[in-house]
């Protein structure tokens, strides 16, 4: 007979309800996607053992505290929790540029800071190089959608109009772009920050 999977939201209430092993059935569910996402980050065990952790305490007391806000999005916000916890870490540690916290981790932010030194300069201008390469890596059609977009700043409109391709399909090229970027940056592990 198959078991039923319970889901994160009853997981969730469940422990807030103080159900302590709903929380080790939803850390075994979620360990290895949140753990894979911050070591893709930090390429460091130790670093990664640490941040887990405290992803993992922060969610806790979040629970405890009755301040998590249930929209059955449970692992999104323990992900969301862990990119900020990644992002303090390299911050203490002065290894990156500071980012803005809106979206996602954009390789793209790295190229933006102009409160860089002489050192940040090099390296900045080393991981431009790095993007640059692993740019030409892709298709022609996306490669061509995302320097027009990243590069010349072009809206999806105009590059639409310029390649001859409906809004649509210049959004689907640059999201493929971006995905093929991710993994060959993944595959090669490239690190794009300083």
């Amino acid at each position: 007979m198959k078991r039923k999977l319970i889901e994160d939201a009853v997981l969730v209430k469940n422990y807030i309800n103080g159900d302590e092993s709903a929380l080790s059935v939803l850390i075994n569910r979620h360990k290895q996607k949140i753990y894979s996402f911050i070591y893709s980050k930090v390429f460091d065990r130790d670093i990664t053992e640490d941040v887990f952790q405290d992803t993992f305490i922060k969610v806790i007391r979040t629970l405890k505290r009755g301040k998590y806000n249930e929209e059955g999005k449970f692992l999104p916000w323990v992900m969301r929790i862990a990119h900020n916890l990644v992002i303090d870490h390299f911050r203490r540690n002065s290894r990156m540029p500071k980012f803005d916290n809106a979206g996602e981790f954009s390789i793209f932010s790295v190229l933006s800071d102009s409160t860089l030194n002489a050192e940040k300069m090099i390296i900045k201008d080393q991981v431009e190089s790095d993007v640059r390469r692993i740019i030409e890596e892709l298709p022609e059609d996306q490669k061509q959608v995302l320097v027009m977009r990243m590069y010349q700043d072009m809206s999806f409109k105009e590059i639409s109009e310029r390649t001859g391709v409906s809004i649509n399909t210049a959004l689907g090229r640059m999201r493929y772009a971006l995905i093929n970027l991710r993994k060959v940056i993944e595959q090669h592990n490239i690190v794009l920050t300083n």
